[in-house]
């Protein structure tokens, strides 16, 4: 198994990564041990989290959320799904899915 996931920042920026041991990572981010874009903008907060059966998956959404505007995160992490099908065009479709039936799917 594995997660991507979303921590706010201190200064309120979004950060998105990936990991097979969620629990163990945040708590690395919040130790100033877990990227070097988190450790200058400690405390962080885990805000979003979905499990994948494999980590390649993971990953792949990692990258593709990554690369998602402010607005369109934001939708994900409050759940408003109906959203993302407008804000997040172009993004891969395996992905997409994996997150709309949710974890454990």
């Amino acid at each position: 198994m594995a997660w991507t996931y979303i921590l706010e920042c201190a200064d309120g920026s979004l950060y998105v990564g990936s990991t097979r041991t969620i629990d163990a990572r945040v708590a690395q981010h919040q130790a100033g041990a877990g990227s070097a874009y988190t450790r200058c903008r400690l405390p962080v907060r885990l805000v979003w989290a979905t499990e994948f059966e494999h980590v390649g998956e993971a990953f792949a959404f990692e990258k593709q959320v990554q690369n998602w505007s402010r607005a369109t995160r934001l939708a994900l992490i409050e759940g408003r799904l109906e959203d993302l099908v407008e804000l997040a065009r172009g993004t891969d479709r395996d992905a997409w899915d994996a997150v709309h039936r949710g974890p454990g799917a």
